[in-house]
C-alpha cells in the first residue's frame, strides 16, 4: 500500500472540526469514493475529531490518502488528554463521559473498515481508522 499524500491538521477548536470534515471529504472525492462512502468516512472523522477536542482536550488528525490494489483513506486522531481507562466500555453504545449520546467511538467503528484505539490513562489516546474504496 502506497501513501500518496498526507496532511496533518490541528483539532483544537470547533472550527477545526469543520476543516477536518472538509479535508476528508475532498480527499475522498479525489480518490473516487462514492457519495455513500464519502459520507461514512466524513461522519467518522467528525465524531473522532469531536472526541479529540472534547474528551482529549485537543490534538491533531493525520490524513493519509492510500493507493495500491484499492484506494483508501487512513485517519489518525491523537491527543495528550486523560486517556480512556476502559476501551471496551467506551466502544459500547450509550456509554459517555460527557453530555453526548455515547455513539462516537462505536458509531465511528461501524463506519470504517479498519479501527484501532490505543490509549494510556494520563497520557492520551490515538485512534486510527481506515476506509477503503
Amino acid at each position: 500500500m502506497a501513501v500518496i499524500s498526507t496532511e496533518t491538521l490541528p483539532v483544537v477548536s470547533e472550527a477545526d472540526i469543520v476543516t477536518v470534515r472538509r479535508c476528508v471529504r475532498e480527499s475522498a472525492q479525489k480518490l473516487g469514493f462514492s457519495l455513500v462512502d464519502q459520507t461514512k468516512v466524513v461522519t467518522a472523522a467528525s465524531e473522532l475529531a469531536r472526541n479529540t477536542l472534547i474528551h482529549g482536550r485537543g490534538g491533531q488528525m493525520e490524513l493519509a490518502a492510500l493507493n495500491g490494489p484499492r484506494a483508501g483513506i487512513r485517519l489518525v486522531f491523537e491527543d495528550k488528554g486523560p486517556g480512556i481507562p476502559n476501551i471496551d466500555l467506551a466502544l459500547r453504545d450509550g456509554f459517555t463521559t460527557g453530555s453526548g449520546l455515547g455513539l462516537g467511538l462505536g458509531g465511528s467503528k461501524r463506519l470504517v473498515n479498519e479501527f484501532e484505539v490505543k490509549s494510556q490513562v494520563g497520557e492520551g489516546t490515538r485512534v486510527t481508522v481506515t476506509r477503503w474504496k
